[in-house]
């Protein structure tokens, strides 16, 4: 009877096959704050790909980065891009802030800030540029056409660009996310934010599909946490949102030998695939 439970039954009812050498991963960084009578933020880089290789025993970091900090007017300086997003040798590059009406701030004249994807130019008395995006993460953000303060561009998204504002007539829309299926639900990620309006009567812009905050007169929404979606832009202008990692390999693997950190991931099950998703940064060891 013991070789029976032992062998047999072990071998029907366990069938795991080892570790994991490969999973797939998505690493989607923190996306950055809307600007203070300007553009919307970009939204975090994106990565996502399968057959990245992994060694049995080796902790591998995870880092979910940050949204950026938006801000009242009259602390327009403190304006913030997100944080990098991080799994092993995999970094994803926070969104960019997007620009804002102001004579000293370091992130220059209004134009929007470099980064995943670009934030949005924002007000500076004339035409501004938005911002770059990581090539293979993100796109630009659109530029402030310059002749009212009703024209800001949008940020960029991970699918596409931020528009660029419309002279006399409204600000740019964020650039649209990208979807993703890795936790077996189509699920769309880093989307920019929309550009704000200095004017009460002004139209400002949507956020992008994919957490991207919607511009205002007023009070930005702020990028959706855990999409890494810019903030839009605002007097009051929106936090970008926090980042994500998920991580996926074959459900007949043995589940990771351990977690490092203050909060284990959360673990579902979809497609025949094992999936971790960390809303926190920690380690995984398989």
């Amino acid at each position: 009877m013991s070789n029976l439970l032992g062998g047999y039954l072990s071998a029907t009812f366990n069938p795991l096959s080892g570790a994991p050498t490969t999973v797939e991963y998505l690493v989607v960084a923190g996306g950055g704050a809307g600007g203070c009578n300007g553009g919307g933020g970009g939204a975090g880089g994106l990565l996502q790909a399968a057959g990245f290789a992994v060694a049995s025993g080796t902790a591998l970091t995870i880092t979910v980065g940050a949204g950026g900090a938006g801000q009242l007017y009259a602390n327009r300086s403190g304006i913030t891009a997100g944080s990098n997003s991080v799994f092993s040798s995999i970094t994803a590059t926070g969104g960019g802030q997007g620009g804002t009406e102001s004579y000293s701030w370091g992130g220059g004249n209004g134009v929007g800030g470099n980064g995943g994807s670009g934030g949005g130019g924002g007000f500076f008395g004339g035409t501004t540029a938005g911002g770059t995006g990581v090539s293979g993460q993100g796109f630009a953000g659109g530029t402030n056409a310059g002749t009212n303060l009703n024209e800001f561009g949008g940020g960029g998204g991970a699918g596409s660009t931020g528009s660029n504002g419309v002279s006399s007539v409204a600000s740019g829309v964020g650039g649209t996310g990208m979807c993703s299926t890795i936790t077996g639900s189509r699920v769309f990620y880093a989307g920019g934010g929309g550009g704000g309006t200095a004017a009460p009567a002004g139209i400002s812009g949507i956020g992008g599909g994919g957490g991207g905050g919607s511009g205002a007169y007023t009070n930005a929404t702020s990028g959706t946490a855990n999409t890494g979606g810019g903030g839009g832009g605002a007097s009051n202008s929106g936090n970008g949102g926090s980042g994500i990692v998920i991580i996926r390999y074959p459900a007949s693997q043995s589940p990771p030998a351990s977690f490092g950190g203050a909060n284990t991931p959360q673990i579902s099950y979809a497609d025949n695939y094992q999936i971790y998703t960390f809303t926190s940064s920690g380690t995984i060891t398989f």
